[in-house]
């Protein structure tokens, strides 16, 4: 429902207020019974607000349905719902019985070949995921002091917000953007809308073959966790690499507790097994895949968020 709900942008169309059910389904074009049938549905949850008869209105959870909010996840509601997506999840028996990826399963080939073949899933896809990390990237700032950073290198930063939030604070770095071809060209359009175009080098590449060089600070945001332990030392082995000798690694994903400990990323690991080779990682698993790239964990900073930053150096597992 909430994927669907998205889709017609619903929300959005309640910024001004109350709306009935049928100025609704007349500017989102969807039937109106239909419609009062999944809002009725949606508000007894507390997802909208039936304020009168067939009338709705915003409510804290439906506001991270509009596309303009902070709190903005229209997209990941939007991504959820499409076929290719849906397919993948309703396969997971497929990675429970063999280990592999559902999606490689039921699409024949792999989430990014996909989205690397269609741009408008693809610019979906990218604006999801900055929905869905976006509150993880405000944390991270607030969180760790990067003021001490003269160049940052965002390995795998999509369409740069994270390096703007950085920016902001920072009046004396500058920023490397680094992202597949595909992704980076897509990214002008928030770039340009920033106060920092100017101090952002935008750069196209492969981080299974290299990464910019030079940095003293390098982020992986929501990157490591996509890739398998063997792609994830390929990577780090690159940072590790082009990183200066007083560079640091700062990686932002969740960091799973032993055993049942409840956390929000022992979901998030599942959806990563369905839809890619990579997995969140403990603490321990963390140190360990570190140490085969040459780097060395030396802090976590725990978030707000669910996630934390993993601190990493050159030099041996500690």
């Amino acid at each position: 429902m909430l994927s669907a709900v998205a889709e017609l942008g619903v929300a959005d169309q309640l910024l001004d207020g109350p709306l009935s059910v049928e100025e609704l389904a007349d500017r989102t074009g969807s039937h109106s019974d239909a419609l009062y049938r999944v809002l009725r549905a949606l508000a007894s949850k507390g997802v909208f607000t039936e304020v009168s008869r067939r009338t709705f209105d915003l409510t804290p959870l439906a506001d991270t349905l509009r596309t303009d909010s902070a709190r903005s996840m229209r997209d990941v509601f939007r991504l959820q719902g499409k076929p290719f997506m849906r397919d993948a999840y309703g396969a997971i028996e497929h990675s429970l019985r063999t280990g592999g990826p559902a999606f490689e399963y039921v699409n024949g080939t792999t989430l990014f070949e996909y989205l690397a073949d269609r741009p408008e899933m693809n610019e979906l896809f990218s604006r999801a995921m900055g929905n869905g990390a976006r509150q993880v990237q405000r944390a991270a700032v607030a969180a760790y002091d990067f003021s001490g950073i003269q160049r940052l290198i965002d390995v795998g930063g999509a369409h740069g917000h994270l390096i703007a939030m950085i920016l902001d604070q920072c009046p004396g770095m500058h920023a490397v953007l680094f992202d597949q071809p595909h992704v980076v060209a897509s990214a002008e359009e928030f770039l340009k809308s920033t106060s920092h175009r100017a101090r952002i080098e935008v750069v196209g590449g492969n981080y299974f073959e290299s990464v910019p060089e030079s940095g003293d600070g390098y982020v992986l945001s929501h990157v490591l966790h996509q890739l398998s332990d063997d792609e994830a030392v390929v990577v780090l082995r690159n940072i590790r690499t082009a990183m200066s000798a007083d560079a640091k690694l700062l990686i932002v994903d969740p960091i799973l507790p032993e055993g049942d400990t409840p956390h929000p990323g022992k979901f998030m690991d599942i959806t990563m097994m369905a839809l890619t080779r990579g997995r969140d990682r403990t603490e321990q698993e963390l140190r360990e895949l570190l140490g085969k790239a040459g780097l060395r964990l030396v802090d976590t900073v725990a978030l707000t968020a669910p996630s934390s930053i993993a601190v990493v150096t050159a030099g041996g597992a500690a």
